[in-house]
């Protein structure tokens, strides 16, 4: 099971600009663990979307249960061939 969910929906508004969302439910734990998750979230969406992002899309990443304990590598990973088939 993958540490996280990607959606991608373009907006055709004629604005290139690409927006992010983050979302963790109660069901991965604690708040701490929530927020933990999300700026792991941040952190990949800040190093990865100017590259690899779809332009003029707006990005959801929605955080799993797996995503915690997996180590950044391995979801950076997992981010980078998410928007690799996105951008096909």
């Amino acid at each position: 099971m993958p540490g996280f969910v990607l959606l991608v929906r373009p907006r055709d508004d004629g604005d290139a600009a690409m927006r992010v969302g983050y979302t963790v439910t109660k069901k991965i734990g604690n708040a701490v663990v929530r927020n933990r998750m999300k700026r792991r979230l941040r952190a990949l969406a800040r190093e990865l979307l100017p590259t690899e992002g779809v332009s003029g899309a707006d990005h959801v990443l929605i955080g799993r249960m797996g995503g915690i304990e997996r180590d950044y590598a391995s979801l950076r990973a997992e981010l980078s061939k998410a928007l690799r088939k996105v951008s096909r």
